[in-house]
């Protein structure tokens, strides 16, 4: 297949690139940064441009397979009401553009990106694809993002949306900004611990976008989450003991808002999901619980 790829220089689209190429396929991708490790292979395209804005870049969509949308900056900052804009601007304007440049009537596939943050908090429970929507920022942004999205469904176009959990790889991502707090014996859960953690390692977020590409049966939205979730706590204490370090430094609930705002609030947010639709669909996670996956993640960084 040519599969085009938004964020592609990104922490998820570099590993998703390169996991393509491996399997055979030819890849195009876009991204802000100027240059991509990737650029001299055979099968690799890569195009710098801002993908909010129209260009020169929507003409590479004409012949392709597939698109992967993985463009959205980093919701990890303070949110000032600017920043807000920035991060609903990156994912909203970038799925238009996409949409409008894919190519109709063809057998085309597109798997746009999502979040868990689509649910809101909803304590304990157990959270389908059929589930509701939440109501705060991040799951508004979700609702339109997805909105968009399915506009191709009027081109003929095979919609998936893809509600990322918490992506942990050794290449970067939070687990990158976590290690520094726990190797200096302070790291801990956030607030009591007790909030639902939606997580996926990295090598089955790849390999379960390239199950939905060759299944086309699969359509709307599906839930990429590990098959075994645990709470924020038991996150805590499986990173702590992949480091052989305590793991019992608790940030406060209060000191996390106050801090940090509405994003505080929501990186306290719990999100019980479950990959019900992948596992009906038969995908095998190779790393389904939090323990193994983080000795995998620990040993090979």
């Amino acid at each position: 297949m040519k599969i085009f790829i938004t964020g592609g220089s990104g922490f998820v689209g570099t590993d998703l690139s390169h996991y393509l190429l491996k399997e055979g396929h030819s890849v195009i991708a876009t991204g802000r940064s100027s240059s991509h490790k990737l650029v001299g292979h055979d099968n690799f395209q890569y195009i710098s441009a801002d993908t909010t804005q129209k260009g020169d870049w929507q003409n590479a969509l004409h012949n392709v397979d597939a698109a992967v949308n993985l463009a959205g900056i980093n919701i990890l900052r303070l949110w000032t009401d600017s920043y807000k804009a920035q991060i609903y601007d990156s994912r909203i304007l970038t799925t238009s553009n996409l949409v409008e440049a894919m190519p109709g009537d063809k057998g085309v596939t597109l798997c746009s990106t999502s979040a868990a943050g689509y649910y809101g908090n909803r304590g304990d429970e157990i959270l389908k694809e059929d589930a509701r929507p939440g109501d705060d920022f991040l799951a508004k942004v979700c609702i339109d993002w997805e909105k968009e999205a399915y506009q191709a469904e009027a081109k003929g176009i095979r919609v998936v949306t893809m509600r990322f959990g918490v992506v942990l790889g050794k290449s970067g991502g939070p687990i990158k900004k976590m290690l520094p707090a726990f190797k200096f014996f302070v790291g801990g859960p956030m607030g009591n611990g007790k909030h639902w953690f939606p997580w996926i390692h990295m090598n089955d977020l790849i390999s379960a976008i390239l199950f939905i590409l060759e299944n086309r049966e699969i359509k709307g939205p599906v839930n990429f989450c590990a098959s075994e979730p645990v709470r924020n706590i038991d996150f805590a204490k499986a990173l702590g003991n992949a480091l052989n370090r305590p793991s019992f430094m608790t940030a406060p609930a209060f000191m996390i808002r106050l801090i940090m705002g509405k994003l505080g609030a929501s990186l306290l947010n719990s999100q019980r999901v479950s990959p019900d639709k992948l596992t009906r669909y038969g995908f095998k996670f190779q790393h389904p619980d939090i323990n193994s996956a983080l000795s995998e993640i620990l040993m090979a960084s």
